[in-house]
Formats: C-alpha cells, structure tokens, sequence
C-alpha cells in the first residue's frame, strides 16, 4: 500500500484552502501526499483503531505542514515532525469530550432497550405527553441536571424546572401516589 494511493482521496481537499494556487504549491502538496500519507494513515489507525478517524487525521496533517512555513534541516527532521504531529493529533481526538460520550453504531446497537412492564413507573412515564416524557427521562433515568437538560432541549433551564414539577404531578395522578403521611382508603 504505498502512499500515491492515497493521494487523490486527500490532495482535492488540501488544494481548495485559500492561498495553495501555483503549481509549485501544487507539486509540494503531491509530494507531501505522496511521501507522508501512507505512514500517516497507518500510524493514525494504529491510535484511533478506526479508519475514518485516521483519514481526518491525515488530512489535517498534511494541510498542517502545507499551510505552516516550516523549515526542516533535513528530511529525517522533516519526518520526525510529521509524525510527532500525527501522534499529538491522535491523542488529542482519543481524549476529546466529543470520543469520551460517544460509542461506535455497532456497539451501542448491542444494548438491548429496557422491557416495559403494563403499570411500570417507566410505562407511565412513556405515556407522558412528550414535553414531559423528556424532561422526566433525562433527569431520573439519565441523571442530567435541569441545566444540562434545558441545553439538551434547547430551553430555558425554568421551562424545564416546570415541566419537570407538572409532569410529576401527572405521574402522581396516573400512578394513584399520595402525599406522605396520607393515605387513601
């Protein structure tokens, strides 16, 4: 697998960036691909364990040491960067709040949804009309803060408090709850 392979898949997007118009620019960016693709990518999946991943990782690498006047002493020195940057970008992307609360499709398709019991606390909750349904499930099944919801949501974090205690009151109605120290007969 040698690097001009991955050359077209790269060198479009690089040449689109302001300021990379001359034919000489356009030959050092063939260069670069041609010279640092192959060990980019590879070094890139062997971090991130994921080939899209690793490809955005070359990409921006390779813009990186296009766009930036760099002078190298030699080309051993101009490789040493090349990957150190590489490496840096893979373990910044591995530590991203972004890659922390995501997981891949495959993985998350393998949690099976909860069953919901007729008369269940959920099936009530589930029967909310849904401005409520939200809000109740991410605070007492997720465990997000009013806050936090209200940024999910795209409200104000007093909306949110709201229907919070309106669809609290609705559950306690649907599901026959008293008030404490009452009880019905």
């Amino acid at each position: 697998m040698g690097g001009a392979e991955h050359g077209p898949a790269f060198l479009p997007q690089a040449m689109a960036l302001e300021g990379v118009t001359n034919l000489n620019q356009n030959e050092q960016a063939q260069r670069m691909v041609e010279r640092y693709a192959d060990t980019i990518l590879r070094l890139s999946y062997t971090y991130l364990k994921n080939t899209q991943d690793a490809q955005d990782i070359c990409q921006n690498v390779l813009i990186k040491l296009l766009l930036e006047e760099r002078a190298f002493d030699s080309p051993e020195h101009e490789r040493a960067w090349v990957l150190r940057v590489t490496a840096n970008a893979c373990k910044d992307l591995l530590k991203s709040p972004w890659r922390k609360r995501t997981c891949a499709l495959e993985e998350c398709m393998e949690v099976p949804a909860p069953e919901v019991e007729d008369g269940s606390v959920l099936a009530a909750v589930n029967a909310l009309p849904s401005r409520y349904r939200a809000v109740i499930y991410l605070y007492y099944y997720e465990g997000y803060r009013a806050a936090e919801i209200g940024q999910i949501l795209g409200i104000p974090t007093a909306t949110v408090n709201t229907r919070l205690s309106r669809g609290r009151a609705k559950l306690k109605l649907d599901l026959g709850g008293t008030e404490y120290g009452q009880q019905t007969v």
